[in-house]
């Protein structure tokens, strides 16, 4: 479901309140619960001063990494560039090093912009494997959907008191309009949390994804109409929007032929 910001259902609770099992869970077609210890790392950052985007893109295809660099529609000289992983250590080792040289290492960078997350699942779905790394996988660097819009939010802590079935309600009505527009191929979204991730604070992170930019700013529009992002969120943005120079699945080019629907 697209941008269904939820928490873990009632069942996954005590296993989570343990320590001791951290993984994602979901049900099989027949209702039987299973779970899956995978997760998707994403991370993006953006950049000013690049005249060259393609370089950027280039630079990332030699190094073999998963990603994706945008040209900013908001700066004439701005670029972002996504990158995924399923490990941690990337991010401090071979995605620092790509980072750290050249060309990125001669753009003036824009923290301001930096987000970073990791999928989750939210109990019901079918295809973990799916949902938490071959989903995301395809959505980011399908050439059809190039245009991109990247935010981050927080969400109050008064929607966490609210009865779990309003929360439901509220993230049905969320979740349902993601659901049309993905359905109509307008807009496709990444889902990612980011607690104690964010430098902000942020509690989850949304990529928006589709062939033009209107219909990804319709969703947003349409999203701050529903209670849940009208009365319980604290915080959303900054947005980065942008449109895809470079797409590649890296090393997760098995994702692209993965037949599951990832919910």
């Amino acid at each position: 479901m697209a941008l269904d910001l939820t928490t873990p259902p009632p069942s996954a609770e005590p296993a989570e309140r343990s320590g001791l099992d951290l993984a994602e869970r979901g049900k099989t077609a027949d209702g039987a619960p299973q779970s899956l210890d995978r997760r998707l790392l994403v991370q993006l950052h953006a950049y000013t001063g690049c005249a060259d985007p393609a370089r950027l893109g280039q630079a990332a295809e030699a190094a073999g990494v998963g990603g994706v660099v945008y040209q900013s529609a908001q700066d004439p000289q701005g670029v972002a560039v996504v990158t995924f992983s399923e490990s941690d250590d990337f991010f401090v080792e071979a995605g620092r090093d790509l980072l750290l040289s050249e060309p990125f290492a001669a753009l003036t960078p824009r923290p301001e912009l930096t987000m970073f997350g990791r999928t989750y699942s939210i109990g019901y779905e079918t295809d973990l494997l799916g949902a938490l790394v071959a989903r995301p996988v395809k959505t980011m660097t399908n050439p059809a959907w190039p245009w991109a819009v990247w935010y981050p939010l927080r969400r109050g802590g008064r929607f966490e008191r609210e009865p779990r079935e309003e929360q439901r309600r509220m993230l049905m009505e969320h979740g349902g309009i993601g659901r049309a527009f993905g359905e109509s191929d307008l807009a496709h979204d990444v889902r990612l949390a980011c607690h104690g991730m964010d430098e902000n604070d942020s509690d989850f992170i949304a990529g928006l994804v589709g062939k033009d930019l209107y219909p990804l700013s319709k969703v947003v529009q349409r999203m701050r109409g529903t209670r849940h992002t009208a009365e319980f969120l604290e915080r959303l943005g900054p947005f980065f929007v942008g449109r895809a120079v470079w797409q590649s699945a890296g090393p997760y080019a098995w994702a692209l032929s993965h037949e599951g629907s990832g919910h």
